[in-house]
C-alpha cells in the first residue's frame, strides 16, 4: 500500500511537467501533438468562411479533427504531419465521418508541403515553425485565407484575432486560446493612374504597402487630397478619400478588386447632400 501512494506521489509531481512539455518543440525540430479543441476547430473554420469549393490545408493535422470538419462544410482538404500513426488515425476518422472522399492525410515534412492549391491553410504550430513559413504563405495567392491557433506568423499583423476562454485546452494555464486570421494580400505598391471624366478627370495615386497595411496618396488636378482610412483585404481595396475636386469638398469612397497591374471597381462621391457613383480603373503606371 506504501508502495502504491509512493507511485502516485511520484506521478503526480513528474505528471503537470509532463503536460507542460507538449508545448514544447522536441530537440528533432519537431512540433509535438497536442489536440486542438473542437470549439476552437469550430471558430478556425468559421473565422475563415471555409465552404463548398475550398482546398482547405492544415499543418500538422495529428487526428485529422480540422479537415474532416472542413470535408462536413463541403470542402476538400490535405492533413500533413510526420506520424504515421496520427496520419492512419485521421484517416480513419475521415472514413468514420463518411468524408473519406474528400479528406486526405499524408506522412509529409510541413516545409516540404506543396501549398500552392489550399484556398485555406491552418495549423497549431510553434510561432518559430510559424515565422519559417512566412515567404511561402505570404507567396500564396491573394485571398488565401490562413488561419493559426496560438501562434503568430512573425512580423505579419493578423486581419482578424479572435480571444477566449478554452477550459479543455490541454496545454498552459487558465485554458486562454487565441485564433488569428490572416489573409494573402495583393502586391498594389507602387503608382497608379485612373480616369474619373466626371470627377476631376485624371487621378493619380501613389501606395506604399507593408503586408497588408497601406500608405496612400492621392492627387488631382495638380491637387493633394486627405486619404483618411485604407484597407486592403486580399484583393480587395478601399480607400476613404476627402478634400476639393472642383473647388467643391467632396468625400471619395473607392472600392475595387486588384489583379495584377489593374484595380477594377467603382467611386460613391458625395458633399453629404447629393451623391454620384462613377465606375473605378486604375491602373498600374509604368
Amino acid at each position: 500500500m506504501k508502495f502504491t501512494r509512493l507511485l502516485f506521489a511520484i506521478a503526480g509531481a513528474i505528471l503537470p511537467f509532463a503536460l507542460q512539455a507538449q508545448s514544447w518543440a522536441w530537440d528533432d525540430g519537431t512540433v509535438p501533438y497536442v489536440q486542438t479543441p473542437m470549439e476552437i476547430v469550430e471558430r478556425m473554420l468559421r473565422m475563415a468562411e471555409v465552404h463548398t469549393g475550398d482546398y482547405v490545408i492544415d499543418l500538422g493535422s495529428g487526428d485529422g479533427r480540422i479537415i474532416v470538419e472542413a470535408a462536413k462544410r463541403g470542402a476538400r482538404g490535405l492533413g500533413v504531419d510526420l506520424d504515421p500513426n496520427l496520419v492512419n488515425l485521421a484517416t480513419r476518422n475521415a472514413q468514420q465521418a463518411r468524408v473519406g472522399d474528400k479528406a486526405r492525410f499524408e506522412v509529409r515534412d510541413i516545409f516540404e508541403t506543396d501549398l500552392s492549391r489550399a484556398s485555406v491553410v491552418t495549423m497549431y504550430l510553434l510561432p518559430d515553425f510559424n515565422a519559417k513559413l512566412l515567404p511561402r504563405l505570404l507567396a500564396l495567392k491573394p485571398g488565401t485565407r490562413i488561419v493559426s491557433h496560438d501562434g503568430g506568423i512573425g512580423d505579419w499583423p493578423a486581419d482578424e484575432t479572435l480571444a477566449m476562454r478554452t477550459p479543455e485546452k490541454p496545454v498552459g494555464v487558465g485554458g486562454n486560446s487565441k485564433v488569428e486570421l490572416w489573409i494573402v494580400p495583393a502586391d498594389v505598391h507602387g503608382d497608379w493612374i485612373a480616369e474619373l471624366s466626371g470627377h476631376g478627370g485624371a487621378w493619380r495615386f501613389h501606395i506604399d504597402q507593408h503586408y497588408q497595411m497601406l500608405e496612400v496618396k492621392a492627387q488631382t488636378q495638380g491637387r493633394e487630397l486627405l486619404v483618411r482610412n485604407t484597407r486592403l483585404r486580399g484583393e480587395q481595396v478601399k480607400l476613404v478619400v476627402t478634400g476639393l475636386v472642383g473647388n467643391r469638398p467632396w468625400h471619395h469612397y473607392f472600392v475595387g478588386q486588384a489583379r495584377g497591374d489593374a484595380i477594377d471597381g467603382e467611386v460613391t462621391v458625395s458633399t453629404g447632400k447629393e451623391q454620384t457613383v462613377y465606375p473605378w480603373h486604375a491602373k498600374r503606371a509604368p
